[in-house]
């Protein structure tokens, strides 16, 4: 009988106490599928070694069984990422040329992330666009991972506290990355172009402005949370819940293809992620998408007021919201316990968390994706 103290099991190794039993049973149960090609699952006696034909006696590897895994994890949320761009760069502006060509008011050009046209029109294609280019990445992920949906989504609330630190944390990082001016271009134009149709009528009497204003600061977190701390890190998060955190994080920024709204993006992920591992609810990460979102707005909306008090009174919503974030926190600080504050899962192999992440980014399509992204960024950022 083999010795428990010469075993390495990396599924019984991973730290388990963060999240609810029945979150843990449904994980630790996709994990041990024996067909899984995406579960890292090494099991292995230390006095015990294989003879190969050819090769002679070897010893198995925890470190290649962890490479191979995350080759394969990376090759699929390359092409997740690849068909997200693919949507936003290519097909979504073929389809509004097409549309011009046929007669409809809309317009688009392959040098500008704006669309413009009708308001229905330019409503109607931000919409359909934006749910096309995050909904088949996420079916996408979710039909090749197979992650049951109790091991998929985290949905049980353990921490009501941590909410309330996230939502903390959002608005401190949300004020101090509004002082670069970072916001969303996309929107950010779109409502120039609404409040330009008619200087004498507010937006908000626009019904497709309207809906694209729900759209945008409800339902499209919801979509991109699902996506993003959902499909995609729960899977990751079988490597430590860090690696999770700095990966769903950067692919988020680099998705934006916006070297303005990039710095934002990844550390409202870095809140979300750990406001959802402290809480144990996706719901956190949702929330803090939804006040990103709105603040993101609220701050346009006073920049279009082209008043001199326009700049008094921007000044004034940021250092509130401000001072609401550092109350909250310092709430949240007081009353939370220090096993609350506590909620990430580590795992420790002999591959490094550095050489994880440059092994992860080296993988193909990943590599070229997460390339061809970043050159995006800046292209536009010049032009």
């Amino acid at each position: 009988m083999a010795d428990k103290n010469n075993m390495i099991n990396v599924i019984d190794e991973f730290d388990y106490s963060t999240q609810g039993g029945a979150y843990n049973e449904s994980f630790r149960k996709w994990r041990k599928k024996k067909d899984n090609a995406y579960a890292y699952s090494f099991e292995k006696n230390q006095n015990e070694i294989v003879y190969v034909d050819g090769r002679g006696f070897i010893e198995k590897s925890a470190v290649e069984a962890e490479k191979n895994v995350l080759s394969r994890i990376f090759n699929k949320v390359g092409l997740a990422m690849l068909i997200w761009i693919a949507f936003d760069d290519v097909i979504c502006r073929i389809t509004v040329s097409v549309l011009d060509i046929c007669g409809v008011n809309i317009h688009t050009n392959f040098f500008s992330s704006m669309i413009y046209g009708g308001n229905v029109e330019m409503a109607a294609v931000l919409i359909v666009s934006a749910l096309i280019k995050m909904t088949v990445p996420l079916i996408f992920l979710h039909c090749v991972f197979k992650l049951p949906r109790r091991a998929e989504i985290m949905h049980k609330m353990n921490d009501p506290k941590a909410l309330i630190g996230a939502i903390a944390m959002t608005f401190i990082v949300c004020t101090a990355v509004s002082i670069p001016t970072a916001y969303s271009s996309e929107t950010k134009e779109f409502y120039e172009i609404f409040s330009g149709l008619d200087a004498d009528v507010s937006v908000w009497t626009q019904k497709e402005f309207v809906i694209y204003t729900v759209f945008h600061v409800i339902i499209l977190p919801i979509i991109s949370e699902l996506f993003f701390r959902g499909a995609m890190f729960n899977v990751l998060r079988q490597f430590g819940d860090l690696f999770a955190v700095i990966m769903t994080s950067l692919i988020a920024g680099m998705l934006t293809q916006d070297l303005r709204s990039m710095p934002a993006v990844i550390l409202i992920s870095l809140v979300s992620s750990f406001g959802m591992l402290g809480s144990g609810t996706i719901f956190t990460a949702i929330a803090v998408n939804i006040v990103y979102k709105m603040y993101d707005l609220t701050l346009i909306i006073i920049e279009n007021d082209h008043t001199s008090k326009m700049p008094l009174s921007r000044n004034i919503f940021m250092i509130l919201a401000l001072l609401v974030g550092v109350a909250m926190l310092a709430v949240y600080r007081k009353t939370a316990s220090d096993a609350a504050k506590k909620k990430i899962a580590g795992y420790a192999s002999e591959l490094s968390q550095g050489m994880r992440i440059l092994h992860s980014a080296k993988t193909f399509p990943f590599s070229a994706v997460a390339s061809l992204c970043l050159l995006s960024a800046v292209i536009r950022a010049v032009l």
